[in-house]
């Protein structure tokens, strides 16, 4: 059976929300009377990938008179306002990490987690909408669902996620439409492997499953001679995968698929053949929801909130701390000193870790503005970062159009800090010596 994430919340913020408490019945959608108040059209373009489902849900958020785009990656998000802001409709930018706020903009595109369900728009989008299921990430796409207050909901996603939705809607009086799509281009599984990597043609595409062993293919590749590779995977900035490959414009009109090995071939010729898996979950313990929701799984927040519960810091301050996801410790942060380019994998290894630290501070300095207060000096450091994991990729052979003039000797930080004005800037002391935060990292980077 098919779920959708719920995020269980302690405080209740409107009476709605404590009247549909009663009686140990939840009703989530009307956790959102804002949205409540509107009968929404909602839209749902499903497809597999490569059919035009967003781009037709785009083309609508191009067209209204102010809107919003909710996207699972912050590269989604940026490729959408730059986007919009090319064909001269301005469009903010919010991320967890970034604010690129336009003057006079009616359209904003962020990642899911950053949806404002209490501003009014003509038309929203919702990228990706089967991470509905997701048990870490699942409750924003689902608040997003039910929250969005606008006259058009574009849902784009798997078909797989359908009948959830339609169930979840069928409580709210909205108005849906299934569009289908079919794929553009069609995904051809080929009847041998690759075999040599001899046989690798311009434009292929390898997917593994290892840092390691994506730069051990990359060497692999370019010592045969015939092409350069570019490298793309969750720990790199996304400015950087930006830049090391593009997502539109393929120049092949069918596309290929096989495995290294021919023992593969027929799990993969399966697996193509067989339909999206549908997520499967238990409720918690004694959990009274409808079946259409589960709760978002808490562990990891739970240990964040027994280490943050003493701290000097508000309920809302800890909550922020608490639903990020993933582990970074203190001591990642950069020491004292200068940032170098890499010259190893471990040195590239600990470079992304200080980047990560830092994409960190600065997004608790959009929520905790005087606890962090050097927002300026660690989105530069960041951007030093960014720059140097570049020069690294350069150096290792993938030489990107138009390259830039190669850095030189150690980059200066703009300020030094010692341990104890790091302290200072936390502004949780002697506690950071042992204290691990939730920073937000998935496989694809911070939201």
């Amino acid at each position: 059976m098919a779920v959708a994430s719920l995020l269980c919340r302690r405080v209740l913020s409107s009476p709605h929300a404590v009247s549909s408490c009663r009686n140990g019945s939840w009703h989530p959608h009307m956790w959102y009377p804002k949205a409540r108040e509107k009968k929404r059209n909602v839209y749902l373009h499903v497809s597999p990938t490569n059919s035009g489902k967003t781009y037709n849900a785009l083309k609508r958020l191009e067209a209204s008179s102010s809107g919003v785009y909710c996207g699972p990656l912050r590269l989604l998000a940026r490729e959408v306002a730059q986007r919009l802001n090319k064909i001269n409709v301005p469009c903010n930018l919010i991320t967890g990490q970034e604010r690129d706020e336009i003057e006079g903009a009616k359209h904003t595109s962020v990642t899911v987690e950053m949806a404002d369900v209490t501003t009014e728009y003509h038309c929203a989008v919702i990228d990706e909408i089967q991470m509905v299921g997701c048990k870490s990430r699942g409750f924003s796409f689902t608040r997003a669902l039910l929250g969005l207050c606008s006259d058009e909901l574009h849902v784009c996603g798997d078909p797989a996620a359908v009948p959830l939705i339609q169930r979840i809607l069928e409580a709210t009086g909205d108005l849906v439409t299934v569009q289908y799509y079919e794929r553009l281009s069609p995904l051809v599984p080929l009847k041998f492997p690759l075999g040599s990597f001899s046989n690798i043609k311009a434009g292929d595409c390898l997917v593994t499953f290892s840092r390691r062993e994506i730069y051990t293919l990359k060497k692999r590749i370019e010592m045969e001679g015939k092409h350069l590779c570019s490298v793309v995977y969750g720990s790199l900035p996304p400015e950087t995968r930006t830049k090391q490959a593009g997502r539109y414009g393929s120049k092949f009109p069918v596309g290929e698929v096989t495995c290294l090995d021919a023992e593969d071939l027929p799990l993969l010729h399966s697996s193509l053949k067989s339909p999206s898996p549908i997520i499967e979950e238990r409720f918690l313990e004694k959990a009274k929801l409808s079946p259409d929701y589960f709760i978002a799984e808490c562990e990891d927040m739970l240990k964040v909130a027994a280490i943050v519960d003493d701290l000097p810091l508000g309920l809302y301050d800890k909550y922020l701390f608490c639903i990020r996801k993933g582990i970074v410790r203190l001591k990642e942060i950069f020491t004292p000193g200068t940032l170098q380019v890499p010259k190893t994998h471990n040195q590239l290894k600990e470079l992304e870790s200080v980047h990560k630290v830092l994409e960190l501070y600065v997004w608790l300095s959009f929520r905790v503005e005087d606890s962090f207060p050097d927002r300026e000096v660690a989105a530069s450091q960041k951007s030093i970062c960014s720059m140097l994991i570049e020069e690294y990729l350069e150096r290792s052979g993938w030489q990107p159009q138009g390259r830039r003039k190669l850095l030189r000797g150690p980059q200066k930080l703009l300020r030094k800090y010692d341990a104890s004005q790091m302290y200072d800037i936390f502004n949780l002391q002697k506690c950071l010596v042992s204290f691990s935060i939730m920073s937000g990292m998935t496989a694809t980077g911070i939201f």
